[in-house]
Protein backbone atom coordinates (compact mmCIF):
# COMPACT_ATOMS: atom_id res chain seq x y z
CA UNK A 1 0.00 0.00 0.00
CA UNK A 2 1.57 3.25 -1.03
CA UNK A 3 0.99 6.24 1.41
CA UNK A 4 2.53 10.02 1.44
CA UNK A 5 1.59 13.24 3.32
CA UNK A 6 0.62 16.66 2.42
CA UNK A 7 -0.02 19.31 4.22
CA UNK A 8 -3.55 20.90 3.53
CA UNK A 9 -4.25 24.41 4.30
CA UNK A 10 -5.79 23.26 8.16
CA UNK A 11 -3.66 20.27 8.88
CA UNK A 12 -2.48 17.28 7.79
CA UNK A 13 -3.59 14.43 5.03
CA UNK A 14 -3.00 11.02 5.01
CA UNK A 15 -3.40 9.52 1.59
CA UNK A 16 -3.73 6.03 0.22
CA UNK A 17 -3.38 4.85 -3.32
CA UNK A 18 -5.63 5.24 -6.02
CA UNK A 19 -5.49 1.47 -6.82
CA UNK A 20 -6.79 0.55 -3.16
CA UNK A 21 -8.69 3.42 -2.87
CA UNK A 22 -10.99 3.43 -6.09
CA UNK A 23 -12.21 -0.19 -5.13
CA UNK A 24 -13.66 0.75 -1.75
CA UNK A 25 -17.09 1.46 -0.83
CA UNK A 26 -18.43 4.10 1.34
CA UNK A 27 -20.46 2.59 4.25
CA UNK A 28 -22.16 4.01 7.78
CA UNK A 29 -23.29 7.41 6.02
CA UNK A 30 -26.53 8.94 6.98
CA UNK A 31 -26.57 12.81 5.52
CA UNK A 32 -24.99 13.94 2.32
CA UNK A 33 -24.14 17.77 0.87
CA UNK A 34 -23.31 18.46 -2.21
CA UNK A 35 -21.36 21.64 -3.18
CA UNK A 36 -23.54 23.95 -6.09
CA UNK A 37 -21.59 25.05 -8.93
CA UNK A 38 -19.69 23.30 -11.12
CA UNK A 39 -21.06 20.14 -8.91
CA UNK A 40 -24.83 20.65 -9.52
CA UNK A 41 -24.88 23.31 -12.88
CA UNK A 42 -22.22 23.70 -15.38
CA UNK A 43 -20.67 27.68 -13.79
CA UNK A 44 -18.80 28.86 -16.07
CA UNK A 45 -21.48 28.71 -18.69
CA UNK A 46 -24.41 29.93 -16.50
CA UNK A 47 -21.84 33.06 -16.06
CA UNK A 48 -20.93 33.51 -19.32
CA UNK A 49 -24.76 33.57 -20.36
CA UNK A 50 -25.39 35.86 -17.75
CA UNK A 51 -22.90 37.80 -18.63
CA UNK A 52 -24.39 38.38 -22.26
CA UNK A 53 -27.61 39.48 -20.96
CA UNK A 54 -25.69 42.13 -19.26
CA UNK A 55 -24.06 43.17 -22.52
CA UNK A 56 -27.25 43.14 -24.08
CA UNK A 57 -28.38 45.43 -21.78
CA UNK A 58 -25.81 47.69 -21.91
CA UNK A 59 -25.42 47.63 -25.85
CA UNK A 60 -29.99 48.72 -25.70
CA UNK A 61 -28.55 51.70 -22.79
CA UNK A 62 -25.60 52.45 -23.83
CA UNK A 63 -24.08 50.90 -27.43
CA UNK A 64 -20.52 52.91 -27.38
CA UNK A 65 -20.15 51.69 -24.27
CA UNK A 66 -21.08 47.77 -25.12
CA UNK A 67 -18.91 47.92 -27.88
CA UNK A 68 -15.74 48.53 -25.61
CA UNK A 69 -16.42 45.73 -23.58
CA UNK A 70 -16.98 41.22 -24.33
CA UNK A 71 -17.43 38.99 -22.18
CA UNK A 72 -14.03 38.16 -21.45
CA UNK A 73 -12.96 41.37 -20.38
CA UNK A 74 -15.65 41.34 -18.04
CA UNK A 75 -14.73 38.25 -16.00
CA UNK A 76 -11.25 39.61 -15.97
CA UNK A 77 -12.38 42.03 -14.18
CA UNK A 78 -14.39 40.16 -11.85
CA UNK A 79 -11.77 38.09 -11.16
CA UNK A 80 -9.72 40.81 -10.35
CA UNK A 81 -12.56 42.51 -8.13
CA UNK A 82 -12.77 38.77 -6.31
CA UNK A 83 -9.06 38.68 -5.59
CA UNK A 84 -9.19 42.12 -3.76
CA UNK A 85 -11.89 41.22 -2.06
CA UNK A 86 -11.44 37.89 -0.87
CA UNK A 87 -10.93 38.59 2.66
CA UNK A 88 -13.32 41.46 3.23
CA UNK A 89 -16.53 38.69 2.60
CA UNK A 90 -17.41 37.96 5.45
CA UNK A 91 -21.62 37.87 4.60
CA UNK A 92 -24.15 38.06 2.07
CA UNK A 93 -24.20 42.20 2.17
CA UNK A 94 -20.10 42.14 1.28
CA UNK A 95 -20.76 39.59 -1.49
CA UNK A 96 -22.95 41.72 -3.21
CA UNK A 97 -21.36 44.83 -2.62
CA UNK A 98 -18.57 42.72 -4.12
CA UNK A 99 -20.03 41.55 -7.23
CA UNK A 100 -21.78 44.82 -7.71
CA UNK A 101 -18.28 46.32 -7.45
CA UNK A 102 -17.01 44.57 -10.23
CA UNK A 103 -19.43 46.14 -12.60
CA UNK A 104 -18.79 49.49 -11.29
CA UNK A 105 -14.84 48.99 -11.94
CA UNK A 106 -15.69 47.46 -15.46
CA UNK A 107 -17.74 50.87 -16.40
CA UNK A 108 -14.96 52.90 -14.94
CA UNK A 109 -12.46 50.84 -16.86
CA UNK A 110 -14.26 52.06 -20.03
CA UNK A 111 -14.44 55.36 -19.37
CA UNK A 112 -18.01 55.21 -18.62
CA UNK A 113 -18.76 55.39 -14.75
CA UNK A 114 -21.60 55.14 -13.41
CA UNK A 115 -23.14 53.56 -10.20
CA UNK A 116 -26.69 53.50 -10.99
CA UNK A 117 -26.09 51.70 -14.39
CA UNK A 118 -23.69 49.67 -12.14
CA UNK A 119 -26.57 48.64 -9.81
CA UNK A 120 -29.21 48.12 -12.58
CA UNK A 121 -26.29 45.50 -14.91
CA UNK A 122 -25.97 43.38 -11.62
CA UNK A 123 -29.65 42.95 -11.13
CA UNK A 124 -29.79 41.55 -15.01
CA UNK A 125 -26.64 39.45 -14.18
CA UNK A 126 -28.21 38.31 -10.73
CA UNK A 127 -31.62 37.75 -13.27
CA UNK A 128 -29.99 35.02 -15.13
CA UNK A 129 -27.57 34.01 -12.89
CA UNK A 130 -30.55 31.67 -11.18
CA UNK A 131 -33.65 32.17 -13.64
CA UNK A 132 -31.16 30.53 -16.21
CA UNK A 133 -29.48 27.64 -14.53
CA UNK A 134 -29.04 24.51 -16.53
CA UNK A 135 -29.16 21.42 -13.82
CA UNK A 136 -27.04 18.50 -15.18
CA UNK A 137 -29.20 15.80 -16.46
CA UNK A 138 -27.68 13.94 -14.04
CA UNK A 139 -28.24 15.48 -10.71
CA UNK A 140 -32.61 15.39 -10.41
CA UNK A 141 -32.27 11.26 -11.01
CA UNK A 142 -29.28 11.30 -8.31
CA UNK A 143 -31.35 13.44 -5.31
CA UNK A 144 -34.45 11.96 -6.02
CA UNK A 145 -32.76 8.12 -5.61
CA UNK A 146 -31.32 9.36 -2.59
CA UNK A 147 -33.17 11.58 -0.85
CA UNK A 148 -35.54 8.67 1.06
CA UNK A 149 -32.02 6.76 2.25
CA UNK A 150 -30.26 9.75 3.19
CA UNK A 151 -30.36 13.60 4.69
CA UNK A 152 -29.24 15.79 1.53
CA UNK A 153 -28.00 19.45 2.76
CA UNK A 154 -26.42 22.38 0.11
CA UNK A 155 -23.04 23.25 1.02
CA UNK A 156 -21.72 26.23 -1.08
CA UNK A 157 -19.46 29.13 -0.78
CA UNK A 158 -22.01 30.91 -3.57
CA UNK A 159 -25.48 32.15 -2.83
CA UNK A 160 -27.68 29.03 -4.37
CA UNK A 161 -30.92 29.15 -3.22
CA UNK A 162 -32.52 25.95 -4.13
CA UNK A 163 -36.21 26.94 -5.03
CA UNK A 164 -34.65 29.31 -7.31
CA UNK A 165 -32.15 26.63 -9.27
CA UNK A 166 -35.06 24.07 -9.68
CA UNK A 167 -34.27 22.11 -6.56
CA UNK A 168 -37.12 23.22 -4.30
CA UNK A 169 -37.54 20.46 -1.55
CA UNK A 170 -34.81 18.47 -2.05
CA UNK A 171 -32.38 19.39 0.57
CA UNK A 172 -32.96 18.81 4.28
CA UNK A 173 -30.41 21.78 5.06
CA UNK A 174 -28.57 24.77 3.57
CA UNK A 175 -25.20 25.96 4.66
CA UNK A 176 -23.89 29.06 2.05
CA UNK A 177 -20.97 30.57 3.49
CA UNK A 178 -21.40 34.48 3.04
CA UNK A 179 -24.04 33.86 6.09
CA UNK A 180 -21.62 32.53 9.00
CA UNK A 181 -18.19 34.33 7.35
CA UNK A 182 -16.22 31.51 6.23
CA UNK A 183 -15.60 29.78 3.38
CA UNK A 184 -14.68 26.09 2.28
CA UNK A 185 -12.27 24.96 2.44
CA UNK A 186 -12.27 26.29 5.65
CA UNK A 187 -13.43 23.43 8.52
CA UNK A 188 -15.54 25.42 10.14
CA UNK A 189 -18.16 25.53 7.33
CA UNK A 190 -18.37 21.86 7.17
CA UNK A 191 -18.43 21.28 10.91
CA UNK A 192 -21.80 23.58 10.81
CA UNK A 193 -23.08 21.42 8.19
CA UNK A 194 -22.40 18.68 10.70
CA UNK A 195 -24.37 20.24 13.12
CA UNK A 196 -27.00 21.23 10.74
CA UNK A 197 -27.54 17.31 9.39
CA UNK A 198 -27.42 15.79 13.34
CA UNK A 199 -24.82 13.53 12.49
CA UNK A 200 -20.91 12.74 13.14
CA UNK A 201 -18.01 12.81 10.90
CA UNK A 202 -18.28 9.25 10.25
CA UNK A 203 -22.08 9.45 9.09
CA UNK A 204 -21.48 12.34 6.75
CA UNK A 205 -20.29 12.31 2.70
CA UNK A 206 -19.76 15.56 0.90
CA UNK A 207 -19.31 15.85 -2.69
CA UNK A 208 -18.09 18.43 -4.69
CA UNK A 209 -16.16 19.60 -7.90
CA UNK A 210 -13.51 21.29 -6.34
CA UNK A 211 -10.24 19.77 -4.82
CA UNK A 212 -8.70 22.67 -2.89
CA UNK A 213 -12.27 24.30 -1.59
CA UNK A 214 -14.27 20.52 -1.27
CA UNK A 215 -12.35 17.59 -1.12
CA UNK A 216 -9.15 18.94 0.67
CA UNK A 217 -11.51 20.84 2.66
CA UNK A 218 -13.76 18.14 3.56
CA UNK A 219 -10.56 15.97 4.31
CA UNK A 220 -8.72 18.36 6.58
CA UNK A 221 -12.20 18.79 8.70
CA UNK A 222 -12.34 14.72 9.42
CA UNK A 223 -15.06 14.09 6.53
CA UNK A 224 -15.32 11.53 3.50
CA UNK A 225 -15.67 12.99 0.30
CA UNK A 226 -15.96 12.38 -3.22
CA UNK A 227 -14.38 13.86 -6.08
CA UNK A 228 -16.94 14.86 -8.93
CA UNK A 229 -14.77 15.20 -11.80
CA UNK A 230 -17.07 15.46 -14.81
CA UNK A 231 -14.34 16.09 -17.41
CA UNK A 232 -11.99 13.72 -16.45
CA UNK A 233 -8.93 16.18 -15.97
CA UNK A 234 -5.73 15.21 -14.55
CA UNK A 235 -5.47 15.90 -10.88
CA UNK A 236 -2.18 17.45 -8.45
CA UNK A 237 -0.37 14.46 -8.44
CA UNK A 238 0.41 15.33 -4.48
CA UNK A 239 -3.16 14.91 -4.29
CA UNK A 240 -4.25 11.03 -3.88
CA UNK A 241 -8.69 10.55 -4.00
CA UNK A 242 -10.28 8.05 -2.25
CA UNK A 243 -13.62 8.26 -4.13
CA UNK A 244 -13.85 9.96 -7.34
CA UNK A 245 -16.74 9.48 -9.94
CA UNK A 246 -17.39 11.32 -13.42
CA UNK A 247 -21.03 11.46 -13.00
CA UNK A 248 -23.39 11.40 -10.01
CA UNK A 249 -24.89 8.60 -11.60
CA UNK A 250 -22.06 6.63 -10.18
CA UNK A 251 -22.22 7.85 -6.49
CA UNK A 252 -24.94 5.14 -5.47
CA UNK A 253 -22.69 2.48 -7.01
CA UNK A 254 -20.10 3.17 -4.22
CA UNK A 255 -22.65 3.92 -1.41
CA UNK A 256 -22.66 0.54 0.59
Amino acid sequence: MVRSRITGREGLLIRHSEEESSMKRITGIRAISFDADGTLWDFEKVMRHSLHCVLKELERIDPEAAHLLDIDKMIEVRERVAEEWKDKTANLEDLLFNRRQAFRETLKDIGRPDDTLASHLDEVYLHHRFEDIELFKDVLPTLNALRSRYTLGLLSNSISYPERCGLKDLFQFVVFSQDHGVAKPDSSLFQIALEKARCSKEQFLHVGDSLENDIIGAMNAGIRCVWLNRKQMKHNSEITIEHRIASLLELDKILG
